[in-house]
């Protein structure tokens, strides 16, 4: 949990509040993350994010080569090639990356050529890559690469970007990362909307302090193996977008205005600011 107290970054003056409660709706939550001020990274700032990157990076390809030719030669056995899943994503201001993973399913197919369901093409060893986290382990290479950072928001699908909220868009602010502030709050059990609360508290609070916290925190979430799945998913739903309840019950589209606070988007009868100035 954290305070309210103010605190310097990056040469603006920001309110850190508490990370939204389970509790909140879209609304409440976008409310409790505006910050006034800039949230900004100072140039020293941004470059120990960098350097932890590079290094860190670097140095989880050089001491798990080993891992990396064991599972590569497993996944060559079982499943045939490719040995590495690549997939477009989405990364800062919305550039596309090839994201790369250690293939965990096969490219089984119906009868008129379709894809069958995750669940169906998941192997036994992709199920046990996934519970250890090591088919994420070729995003290293994305990190050195400067596509991603160690740590930010899970980097998505392309389509997924036409249905976010302004509020959702704003995880969008920052590299994605191979762990972040949801995975270690939850990981694939939390509802996207929780995950998306948790990204923009992120981009809202995020300084090398807290990453190295996230870091820390994240071999214990591997080894407990919480939150893999979402119950009857391999992984979870898709996201098909999402709306937020006003305050008087009615649906309204979140947008951002007013210098980054919350309000409905233009034509809402609930259209008032939820900032504080």
């Amino acid at each position: 949990m954290i305070g309210a107290a103010w605190t310097r970054r990056g040469g603006g003056r920001v309110a850190e509040h508490e990370i939204p409660s389970r509790t909140m709706d879209g609304r409440e939550a976008a409310r409790r993350v505006c910050v006034r001020g800039g949230n900004q990274l100072s140039a020293m700032s941004r470059f120990a994010k960098r350097a932890l990157d590079v290094v860190g990076a670097a140095a989880g390809m050089v001491f798990l080569a080993p891992v990396w030719a064991m599972v590569g030669l497993a996944i060559r056995l079982s499943m045939g090639r490719p040995v590495l899943f690549r997939q477009a994503r989405v990364g800062r201001n919305s550039r596309k990356f090839a994201f790369l993973k250690f293939r965990t399913m096969t490219d089984e197919r119906d009868g008129v050529g379709r894809l069958l369901p995750d669940e169906q093409r998941l192997t036994a060893m992709g199920r046990f890559l996934r519970r250890t986290s090591l088919d994420e382990l070729p995003q290293l290479w994305n990190v050195l690469k400067g596509d991603m950072s160690l740590v930010g928001p899970r980097p998505l699908l392309p389509e997924y970007v036409a249905r976010y909220s302004a509020f959702q868009r704003r995880r969008l602010e920052v590299k994605p990362g191979i762990t972040g502030l949801a995975q270690v709050s939850g990981r694939n059990a939390l509802t996207w909307e929780r995950k998306f609360e948790l990204d923009v508290w992120y981009v809202d609070h995020r300084d090398p302090w807290l990453d190295f916290k996230i870091l820390l925190m994240t071999p214990l979430k591997v080894i407990s193996r919480e939150g893999i799945s979402q119950a009857g998913h391999a992984t979870v739903p898709e996201f098909m977008g999402g709306t937020v309840a006003s305050k008087r019950g009615e649906i309204c589209e979140p947008a951002l205005s007013c210098a980054g606070c919350y309000r409905a988007a233009p034509g809402c009868p609930h259209n008032e600011c939820t900032g504080s100035h």
